[in-house]
């Protein structure tokens, strides 16, 4: 007898009469009821976020959605012009391009703070063990996740903000609480200030929700996702696509 093959999901399955996702039936219980920011946060962390949670969840998707022509929009406008009959390889290009100076940012800077408070205790001194990461980051001459931004030079908007809207929510947990002790006490170490960026608190607001950190990278993704099919959509209104290739190649030097 052959045997019985089984690939158990806890997510989403289908019948000839009904679809059913998270246990929910999805036209019923989901369509009209449901945000999609709140089924995203559902979707991976296998339980329904609180209304809290879902404020905080959708303000990092905001914050992390679009900030101009960075080299992911850059990408995914100049693959659409090369391919205009693929949308999905435009989309597709801008978002391979989230990597560690941006996007990737929110993944790593939840990640070092993860790792700091796991050897903090359980009611750490937040400034004592910003500056103790930052001595030993320095010391190895590794970057600070989260610290400094190629526009933002004094603050970036976004930071208070959502550090706001956590608290608003009894939401700013450790993870964000030791990024803002960061932002103080780095000075001291590095010799001067950098700007807590957007990239970074919305890693920290992630952890504090309890999502993965191997997947908050993910998150940055999604949000970036609406952003670039925004640019792709203005890139048929108002072509940028061939000016910027033009301008590459017209001031491109030959140096053999």
């Amino acid at each position: 007898m052959a045997e019985e093959l089984s690939f158990p999901t806890g997510l989403g399955t289908s019948t000839p009469d009904t679809i059913s996702l998270l246990g929910q039936d999805l036209a019923a219980d989901l369509m009209g009821k449901v945000g999609f920011g709140e089924l995203a946060f559902w979707l991976v962390s296998g339980r329904r976020p609180t209304p809290s949670e879902v404020r905080v969840f959708e303000a990092v998707l905001v914050a992390l959605a679009d900030h101009g022509f960075t080299p992911t929009a850059i990408a995914a406008r100049l693959t659409y012009l090369s391919a205009p009959e693929a949308l999905q390889g435009a989309l597709a290009a801008g978002l391979l391009g989230g990597g560690s100076r941006f996007l990737g940012v929110t993944e790593d800077c939840g990640r070092f703070l993860a790792l700091t408070l796991a050897d903090a205790g359980d009611d750490p001194d937040y400034d004592a063990v910003a500056l103790d990461a930052v001595r030993r980051a320095k010391d190895e001459k590794r970057f600070v996740p989260g610290l400094g931004h190629p526009v933002h030079k004094d603050q970036d908007p976004r930071t208070p903000v959502l550090i706001r809207i956590a608290t608003e929510e009894g939401l700013r947990g450790p993870h964000l609480q030791l990024f803002e002790a960061i932002g103080r006490v780095h000075p001291e170490v590095l010799g001067r200030r950098l700007p807590l960026n957007g990239a970074g608190v919305c890693g920290a607001a992630l952890a504090d929700l309890g999502l993965p950190i191997d997947l908050l990278r993910g998150f940055a993704l999604l949000a970036r996702a609406a952003g670039l099919l925004g640019h792709l959509a203005e890139e048929r209104r108002r072509p940028l696509g061939m000016e910027i290739y033009r301008t590459v190649d017209r001031n491109a030097v030959y140096e053999p």
